[in-house]
């Protein structure tokens, strides 16, 4: 089997076909034209015929299949669906961030797995189900193909779009690495972000291995009892174990580690809910990102603007961290967090036929 370009590091392809007589050097070449121009580099006669010959016949270079792109005339956020080399289809959403004239930017919201095991209440990735891993190579060319597809630069990745990123470890530490690489997409590892609901191993390794992308967990919930109705992942990985693993990750790092608090109103969004966070996270230095539900079945609400503002105020009272509420866009497309489900009714149905940009479908 020829080896991937875009699947592994250049390290990777260093130690995979240093027998084929490929040097750390090319092996950077390598990487950098399969995921900068989808190309092998130029093999000029500064290498041997032998060479040039054998890289044709060991390596190969993968491309996933555009089915749609939706636009959202509301805020300008993008989804894409994608085809890999496996079963079932993919989501990633492009995220503007252009409000600042001189840094004019994307960031794109990836997807690990197709599908998702975590069972969420309140996610539409979760009712699918899990269907299968994604390799490295597929993640990291959902962010090629949308960079390909804008005027704007990508200047941030988030994992924040289907599957549990950490039951996928390998596959996303991988592209992690290609994406931050010099010879890869070179997008400083501190602009992309793992979210995980908590999945202890995949913490507490990704806390060992040092890695420089940031961390978001998150937590809903500081009540055991409700956190397990909320989300599954509770009943293998308890609360108290997870904040203990977090408090690792910060004496490690000495990074604040982010939650993300998903609001469901009459659910989470009480006095009591800020007190129970706040004594679970005693001395530990968090930020909380603040998340309106997204949940089309209308079994789960966003809270009302009084809840929020009493929600906010207790916050401020008993935790004294920063509390930020973070903007979750593309809602009318179900580009938004937790409404990617590669659902066809939700896309124009007319098939992309064509290669290069991806015509723009409001």
């Amino acid at each position: 089997m020829p080896m991937l370009l875009k699947n592994h590091t250049s390290g990777q392809l260093f130690a995979g076909l240093a027998h084929a007589g490929v040097t750390p050097h090319l092996a950077r070449r390598l990487l950098a034209a399969a995921v900068r121009r989808g190309t092998l580099p130029a093999l000029g006669s500064d290498l041997p015929a032998r060479l040039r010959d054998d890289l044709r016949k060991l390596t190969a270079i993968p491309h996933l299949t555009p089915v749609r792109k939706t636009v959202s005339p509301r805020d300008g956020f993008t989804k894409y669906l994608f085809q890999g080399h496996g079963p079932g289809q993919f989501e990633a959403v492009r995220i503007p961030l252009l409000h600042r004239p001189d840094d004019l930017k994307y960031v794109a919201c990836v997807s690990s797995q197709v599908g998702c095991a975590m069972g969420c209440a309140f996610c539409a990735t979760g009712r699918m189900g899990f269907g299968r891993h994604l390799a490295a190579w597929e993640i990291v060319d959902q962010v090629i193909k949308i960079q390909a597809d804008s005027a704007h630069p990508v200047r941030g990745v988030v994992f924040m779009g289907m599957g549990e990123p950490l039951l996928n470890y390998d596959a996303v530490m991988t592209a992690v690495r290609i994406l931050s690489e010099p010879c890869g997409l070179a997008i400083a590892a501190k602009a992309i972000t793992i979210s995980t609901v908590g999945i202890l191993a995949g913490i507490r390794r990704f806390t060992a291995e040092g890695l420089s992308a940031r961390l978001v967990v998150s937590l809903t919930s500081a009540d055991p009892r409700q956190r397990l109705e909320l989300l599954p992942v509770e009943k293998a990985n308890p609360t108290p174990d997870l904040i203990q693993a977090l408090r690792e990750y910060h004496a490690a790092t000495g990074q604040r580690v982010t939650l993300a608090w998903t609001m469901l109103s009459g659910i989470n969004v009480s006095a009591e809910a800020a007190q129970r966070l706040a004594d679970l996270t005693r001395g530990l230095p968090i930020k909380l990102d603040l998340i309106d539900v997204n949940d089309p079945t209308g079994r789960f609400l966003p809270p009302s603007a009084v809840e929020l503002d009493a929600f906010r105020d207790a916050l401020r009272a008993r935790l004294a961290m920063p509390v930020a509420r973070r903007y979750s866009g593309g809602q009318d497309i179900h580009a938004a967090c937790g409404m990617l489900a590669s659902s066809p009714g939700q896309f124009d149905p007319r098939p992309i036929s064509r290669p290069g940009p991806m015509p723009d479908q409001a």
